[in-house]
């Protein structure tokens, strides 16, 4: 399945997620692990779609989400970046264009060692929190420095 930029675009528009988690991690100084990911999820009758979007990109996984939907995922950081890339030089119509941008600027933060600092955790938090829906409250509750509810939150999370 052969697949054009503009395609992965409106497909991306539709069904794409920019996600970025921030998952507490005691075996990191800051005690807190940024992890950023590109996915697209679909019923497992379109999974040629996945599979021509892994073909498109070059990389990144498919594998199965939860009983029949199947997902496209990217992980990896240098992977990331060339999403990121794509999508500066191809823009998204919707307001998902605004998650991508807002994506792109956790990864450069992360080039940069942010992510290292609390500074730059706030600062990732802070977007990633506004991103997709804007309802996180593990994160809204990191940035309120709230520690009880970051852990109760963790724990539904988990």
């Amino acid at each position: 399945m052969e697949l054009s930029p503009e395609w992965v675009v409106g497909f991306t528009d539709g069904e794409g997620n920019f996600n970025v988690e921030i998952q507490r991690s005691p075996s990191v100084k800051i005690g807190f692990q940024v992890i950023p990911e590109f996915r697209v999820v679909q019923h497992k009758r379109d999974i040629d779609i996945l599979h021509g979007l892994k073909k498109f990109f070059g990389f990144g996984r498919v594998c199965r989400d939860r009983d029949e939907r199947w997902e496209y995922r990217v992980k990896r950081f240098e992977q990331l970046r060339e999403i990121a890339r794509f999508f500066g030089e191809h823009s998204l119509k919707t307001k998902k264009r605004i998650d991508a941008r807002k994506f792109a600027d956790v990864l450069r933060l992360m080039d940069e060692g942010r992510h290292l600092t609390e500074p730059g955790l706030n600062e990732i938090a802070k977007l990633a929190a506004s991103m997709n829906t804007g309802s996180r409250p593990r994160l809204r509750a990191l940035l309120e420095g709230d520690e009880d509810r970051v852990q109760s939150c963790m724990k539904v999370q988990e």
